[in-house]
C-alpha cells in the first residue's frame, strides 16, 4: 500500500462541486475531484439534439470513417459527444484537431485520439491560424460545429486554400436540474460550479437566479469567462490553465465557504475576484 498517498492532502476535502456536463467527461472529471478530496455532483445542464436534417451529418461521418478526409475538427466538447453517439470512426489517415483542452479531455475520455490543440488561442481563429501554419499544401478538412455556431474555422482554412466540408452536427438544449441540486444550490450546499462552455454558462445563469456569494463560479478559461459574463453570470475565478486539472486547481485556491452539515445553514461568504 501506498501510505504517502492515503496520507496526501486533500486541499477540496469538504466541498461539494457541481459538474456541469455527464458522460464519459464528466465521470473523468468526478473521479478527479474525488481524488481531491471533493464531492462531485454530477449535473448535466446541456445536452445535443439532431440537426433539423441529420442526413448531412451521417453522409460525413461515413466519408470520415471512409478517410476521405485529412483533418477533422471540434470546436467543443458536445462535438464529442455527437461522434461518441454515433460510433464514429476516425481513421488513422485522419488527423484530429480540438479547439481546446476540454474538448481534447472529452476526446481522450471516450478513446479517440488528439493530434493539435491550439498552444494559446482556443478559439476557431486560433485553430484556423494553427492548421494553415502546419499545412501549407491544400487539405481536405472536415468541419463539425453547432447550428448557431458561425462558420469562421470554415471561412478561414477556404480563404487559405483548403477543401473545407462544414456540417452543422448538433443543437445544444439546456437540460433541467433536479428540484434537489437547484434546492443546494439556493442554500449554498454546492460550494463550487464549473463553468467549461458558454452554453453551460447559460443554462447556470438560466437555472440558478439566486447563487450566493458564497459559491465559486469556475470558468475553465478566458473566452468562457468572457462568455459568462455576456451571459450575465458573475466569475469567481478563470483557470491559469485550460485543462481540467487547472480548473479544480482554481477552485482550490480558495477556504470552504462553510463546513458541510445538513443540518445547519451555510454561512461565511468572501468577495469575487477575477481571475
Amino acid at each position: 500500500m501506498n501510505t504517502s498517498a492515503a496520507t496526501a492532502p486533500k486541499p477540496l476535502k469538504g466541498w461539494r462541486v457541481l459538474v456541469p456536463r455527464g458522460g464519459p467527461w464528466g465521470d473523468s472529471v468526478a473521479a478527479a475531484l474525488r481524488a481531491q478530496g471533493a464531492t462531485p455532483v454530477i449535473a448535466p445542464l446541456i445536452n445535443f439534439a439532431p440537426s433539423e436534417d441529420p442526413t448531412d451529418l451521417e453522409s460525413a461521418l461515413r466519408d470520415l470513417a471512409a478517410g476521405v478526409f485529412d483533418w477533422v475538427t471540434l470546436t467543443s466538447s458536445t462535438t464529442v459527444d455527437v461522434l461518441h453517439a454515433y460510433r464514429a470512426v476516425i481513421p488513422h489517415s485522419t488527423k484530429v484537431a480540438a479547439v481546446g483542452e476540454t474538448t481534447a479531455a472529452a476526446l481522450g475520455a471516450v478513446g479517440y485520439r488528439v493530434d493539435l490543440v491550439p498552444e494559446e488561442d482556443n478559439s476557431a481563429a486560433g485553430m484556423a491560424g494553427q492548421l494553415i501554419a502546419l499545412e501549407p499544401n491544400p487539405m481536405r478538412v472536415l468541419t463539425l460545429r453547432s447550428e448557431l455556431a458561425k462558420p469562421v474555422l470554415t471561412r478561414l482554412l477556404e480563404e487559405a486554400g483548403h477543401d473545407v466540408r462544414s456540417v452543422v452536427a448538433y443543437r445544444t438544449v439546456g437540460v433541467p436540474v433536479t428540484d434537489k441540486v437547484a434546492a443546494d444550490v439556493r442554500s449554498g450546499r454546492i460550494n463550487a460550479i464549473l463553468v467549461t462552455s458558454g452554453s453551460v454558462a447559460e443554462q447556470v445563469h438560466e437555472q440558478f437566479s439566486d447563487i450566493p456569494e458564497s459559491t465559486v463560479i469556475a470558468a475553465i478559461g478566458p473566452r468562457t469567462a468572457k462568455d459568462a459574463r455576456r451571459a450575465g453570470l458573475g466569475v469567481s475565478v478563470t483557470a491559469k490553465e485550460q485543462t481540467v486539472a487547472g480548473l479544480i486547481s482554481a477552485v482550490g485556491q480558495f477556504p470552504l465557504p462553510h463546513a458541510i452539515d445538513e443540518l445547519a445553514p451555510p454561512t461565511g461568504s468572501f468577495p469575487r475576484i477575477q481571475g
